[in-house]
């Protein structure tokens, strides 16, 4: 009987799981629901041209500048054209959007849009309440079954290719789950880096699994990094949101100076790129890199960014009175698994892909900030919509017996790829170091365990990044600095170990 499972536990699969409703679907998760997930995380809020004076179409246009000429245009305008009834779905779902006095939705502005358009919670805890809203819709809808402490390790497809569901470890044994359709919604891959704000578990597992699958994997290189993380020597590195910059908190080095007014007009509100080089540069120049709120946000930091606050007092740092010791950190991944605008994966009949492990192209070569929630929701019901028609029953699962135990080295060579990947392949890229971290990968991709899978996209990774001999975006090449505006390349890594490049010239 035809079935539906969908791998992870963040906002893409859950919000995924109730626009499915009435129809069953298990969801998988490695850990408890709301623990582990980026989006649980996310500061920001969800992008929506729903404000006074905006529009559709100014949206499109920020969207189509952030992405640095790789976005694909006809996606980007159906996610935004779509965002006000995605908007409509989680206030139903009881997220708690703030409001002004007349009841209306407070939107602010972030960095390189041109209107105040994202819907926020308390300043900073929008991912934390969209979370807590859909975790208890989920808990109350008898459809969705909810597997957690399950760790999905590799998808199963049949003798024609397709879809035919997935293992996972629970609790020292490996499941096998029996699906006809299963949707990825595991999130990104920033833990492929040493500094990041992603949790423990985006090391980019859903790609790894994907790619053993045979399907196609686009512009692995487009990798964004946040500006404005604490550096505070803590892994994760916790956010420090770009609302902070939005509410006009400065960037200033040791000495006082603003350095980001001499590199683009914008300044602090400058494309996420641009700013995080800048900040890159200024650490690197041993000037140090600090926001500054004491002036426009001073008292009210704590009200205002909660989240915020409580990061910084746990470090010992007084945001109100004093600078935050910010460095850039990987943050979000452009690319993913290949998708149509259903979100059906490329080459893999059964599969789809939503949220962060996806590639919508809707992002570009820089996602503008916010927009990554509302790709999610977006997208998230598309899938719902293109599954409606199936007559789907309960996820069938099997104890297939104890599982593999994991190598003694596993964790030592997990976080030495993460080391060698944030030296060689992180704001500045060029090809000696690319070439140099390649060769020290490529000998684990085949090993078993966490690690091999983590050697596999990261060498995919500094692979699309030596193809791509620009600068464009997220990816920043100090040996080819410049972009080719003439032609947009595609990188494009064809699943089951085939690479290749492909050409797109507009």
């Amino acid at each position: 009987m035809p079935s539906i499972l969908i791998i992870g536990g963040g906002l893409a699969g859950l919000f995924t799981a109730l626009k499915l409703a009435p129809l069953p679907c298990t969801v998988l998760t490695p850990v408890p629901l709301g623990e582990g997930a980026s989006s649980a995380w996310a500061q920001g809020g969800v992008a929506a041209a729903i404000g006074e004076g905006d529009s559709i179409e100014s949206h499109v246009q920020d969207t189509l500048v952030a992405g640095a000429g790789l976005c694909d245009e006809t996606m980007v305008r159906l996610m935004v054209s779509e965002a006000s009834e995605r908007i409509l779905d989680l206030l139903e779902f009881g997220v708690p959007f703030d409001r002004d006095l007349g009841g209306k939705l407070v939107q602010s502005r972030e960095a390189a849009h041109s209107h105040n358009r994202v819907v926020r919670v308390r300043g900073d805890m929008a991912g934390k309440k969209i979370m807590e809203a859909l975790i208890a819709a989920v808990r109350h809808t008898p459809s969705i079954r909810v597997i957690e402490g399950a760790e999905a390790t590799e998808l199963l497809t049949g003798p024609d290719g397709a879809m035919i569901g997935a293992r996972a470890v629970k609790d020292g044994r490996t499941l096998r789950l029996e699906a006809s359709h299963v949707v990825l919604a595991t999130g990104g891959a920033g833990q492929v880096f040493a500094v990041t704000t992603n949790p423990k578990e985006a090391w980019g597992s859903g790609l790894a699994m994907a790619y053993q699958a045979g399907a196609r994997l686009v512009n692995m290189e487009f990798v964004q990094f946040h500006p404005t993380a604490l550096d505070i020597g803590r892994d994760p590195a916790p956010l420090a949101t770009e609302a902070l910059r939005g509410e006009g908190a400065k960037l200033v080095d040791k000495s006082g100076e603003r350095f980001m007014l001499k590199l683009h007009r914008d300044a602090e509100l400058a494309p996420r790129d641009v700013v995080a080089r800048g900040v890159f540069a200024s650490i690197q120049s041993g000037n140090g890199a600090f926001l500054d709120c004491r002036e426009v946000i001073g008292a009210k930091f704590p009200e205002m960014f909660p989240t915020v606050y409580a990061a910084c007092i746990a470090a010992g740092i007084d945001p109100v009175h004093g600078l935050i010791p910010i460095a850039p950190a990987a943050h979000y991944h452009m690319g993913g698994v290949a998708v149509d605008a259903d979100g059906a994966a490329i080459g893999v009949s059964g599969l789809y892909a939503v949220g962060e492990v996806a590639h919508t192209g809707v992002h570009g070569a820089n996602r503008l900030a916010s927009n990554s929630l509302l790709e999610a929701v977006v997208f998230g019901a598309r899938v719902a919509d293109a599954l409606r028609g199936v007559k789907a029953g309960a996820v069938e699962m099997q104890d297939d017996g104890p599982a593999h135990p994991t190598p003694a080295d596993d964790a030592a060579i997990f976080q030495g790829i993460r080391n060698l990947m944030q030296a060689k392949c992180a704001v500045l890229r060029d090809a000696d170091g690319l070439r140099s971290a390649r060769a020290d990968i490529m000998p684990h991709r085949e090993r078993i365990g966490h690690a091999g899978a983590l050697a596999r996209i990261a060498s995919l990774m500094v692979e699309a990044a030596l193809w791509r001999e620009e600068s464009r975006g997220g990816h920043c090449r100090t040996d080819f600095p410049e972009s080719w505006p003439d032609k947009v390349w595609s990188t494009v890594h064809r699943g089951r170990g085939l690479l290749s490049e492909h050409v797109r010239t507009v």
